[in-house]
C-alpha cells in the first residue's frame, strides 16, 4: 500500500477550523438578529427577514466571480477578501442600525454576503492539498470548526445586543472585531496560489457548465446541497421569529439557535468516516430523512421541547445532506474544472437559499393568523423539495458508474 503524506493538508485543515471557529462565529449572531433587526425596521411585516435574504442573495452573486477569483490568485486572496467585506458588512448594518435606515440594513447584509460566500469555499480549500483517503474527513474536519461558532456567536450575542440603547448594534459592532482579527489566520495557509503557478492545468480544457450539470453525479450532489442547505435556512431564519411570536424570550432564541448550529457541526468529526465506510449516497439519503423529521417534529407543537428538537434534528440533517454532497461533488470533477464546477455549485445553492429564506419571512408573518399558523407553513413547505432531493438520489444510483 502506498502511503500517502497529507501533513500539509493537515496543516491547512487546523488553520480552516480555526477561522470557521472564529469568523464563521458571525453568522448565527447575524441568524439570530436580523430578522429581529428587520422586524424592527421594516415597514411590512413580511419583509422582516430581508436582511437574511441579502446576506444569502449576495453569497449566491459572488460566488461565480470569487471561485475564478481564487483559482487565479489562491484561496487565501480570496479568503482575506471575504472577511474584509465581513467587517465592512457589519459596519454598514451597524450604521443603519444607528440611524434607522432599513435600506443601508440591506447593503450592509449584502456585503456580508461575500464574507459568506468566501467561507462556503473553505470546505473546498480542504480538499485541495488533501489525499483522496483524507478528502471527506478534510471536509468534515473544518466543518466541526463550526462547533465553536455554535457556542462563541450566540453566547457573545447574549453579551452585546443589548449593549447599546439601539437594539443589535453591538451585535454588528462585535462581528466587525471578529473578522478583523480572524483574517489573519490566513496567513499560515499553505495552498496552491492558483492557476498562474500551475500551467499544466491551464493546457488542459475541462468541460463546460452544461456539460458538467449533464454528468448525472454533478448534478444530482448540486440538487442535495441546494436541498440540504435551502431548508435548513427555510426554517432556522423562521426560528427567532416563531420562538418571540409563541411568547418566549430573545435569549431563549439564541440558546435554540446555539443548540441547532452545534447539531449541525458535532457530527462533523465522524461525517468524512461514515461516508468512507457506508457511501456518500447512504449518507445523504440519512440527511435527507433527518429534515422531514424537523419538520415532523416542529408541527407537532410549539413548545420550546419541540423547537429545541426541531433545530437539533435540522442541524444533523443539513451535516449528513450537505457534507455529503459536497463529498460527492469533490470527487466528480477535474482539477481543471475547479473554479467552475465550484462556482457554479455555489451559485445555484445559494440562490435557492435566497427564494428560501424570502419565503420564510413570508410564509411565518403573513401566511396564516398567528405565529402557530406561519410556523406550521413555513415546515409543510420543505415536503415538495425532500421528494425532488429523494428522487434525484434514486435516480443516481440506477445510473452506470463514470469516470471524472
Amino acid at each position: 500500500m502506498t502511503y500517502v503524506d497529507d501533513t500539509r493538508a493537515k496543516r491547512n485543515v487546523a488553520v480552516l477550523v480555526l477561522a470557521q471557529a472564529i469568523l464563521g462565529a458571525q453568522l448565527p449572531m447575524i441568524f439570530v438578529v436580523g430578522g429581529l433587526a428587520g422586524g424592527q425596521l421594516a415597514s411590512n411585516p413580511c419583509l422582516a427577514t430581508l436582511p437574511i435574504s441579502f446576506i444569502v442573495f449576495g453569497s449566491m452573486t459572488t460566488a461565480p466571480w470569487i471561485s475564478p477569483l481564487m483559482q487565479r490568485n489562491g484561496r487565501r486572496f480570496g479568503f482575506f477578501l471575504g472577511a474584509f467585506a465581513g467587517a465592512v458588512g457589519a459596519a454598514v448594518s451597524a450604521y443603519g442600525l444607528y440611524i434607522s435606515s432599513f435600506p443601508i440594513l440591506l447593503a450592509g447584509s449584502y456585503l456580508t454576503g461575500i464574507y459568506m460566500s468566501a467561507q462556503g469555499f473553505y470546505r473546498f480549500a480542504a480538499t485541495d492539498t488533501a489525499s483522496e483517503a483524507f478528502r471527506p474527513k478534510a471536509i468534515s474536519y473544518v466543518m466541526a470548526g463550526g462547533l465553536l461558532s455554535a457556542i462563541v456567536g450566540p453566547q457573545l450575542n447574549k453579551l452585546v445586543s443589548d449593549a447599546f440603547v439601539i437594539p443589535f448594534l453591538g451585535t454588528y459592532l462585535a462581528i466587525i472585531l471578529l473578522n478583523l482579527v480572524g483574517m489573519f489566520l490566513f496567513l499560515w495557509l499553505d495552498l496552491p496560489k492558483g492557476s498562474r503557478s500551475e500551467p499544466q492545468t491551464q493546457s488542459v480544457k475541462g468541460r463546460t457548465r452544461m456539460e458538467l450539470l449533464r454528468d448525472p453525479r454533478i448534478l444530482v450532489a448540486i440538487i442535495c446541497a441546494m436541498v440540504s442547505y435551502s431548508l435548513m435556512n427555510l426554517v432556522m431564519t423562521s426560528t427567532p421569529l416563531a420562538v418571540v411570536g409563541c411568547g418566549f424570550t430573545t435569549d431563549n432564541a439564541n440558546d435554540i439557535v446555539s443548540a441547532h448550529v452545534l447539531a449541525m457541526f458535532a457530527p462533523s468529526f465522524f461525517t468524512g468516516h461514515l461516508i468512507a465506510r457506508f457511501g456518500v449516497e447512504r449518507i445523504v439519503s440519512l440527511g435527507l430523512v433527518i429534515l422531514a423529521l424537523a419538520g415532523g417534529v416542529a408541527l407537532s407543537g410549539v413548545e420550546l421541547g419541540n423547537f429545541y428538537l426541531a433545530l437539533i434534528l435540522l442541524g444533523l440533517g443539513w451535516n449528513f445532506g450537505f457534507i455529503g454532497a459536497t463529498t460527492m461533488l469533490a470527487g466528480a470533477h477535474r482539477p481543471e474544472e475547479r473554479g467552475s464546477v465550484q462556482g457554479m455549485n455555489d451559485m445555484i445553492v445559494f440562490g435557492m437559499v435566497t427564494v428560501a429564506s424570502l419565503a420564510s419571512g413570508g410564509l411565518m408573518n403573513c401566511s396564516g393568523g398567528s405565529p402557530v399558523e406561519g410556523w406550521n407553513a413555513v415546515n409543510l413547505a420543505m415536503v415538495p423539495f425532500l421528494v425532488l432531493a429523494g428522487g434525484s438520489l434514486i435516480w443516481l444510483v440506477r445510473q452506470p458508474k463514470m469516470a471524472v
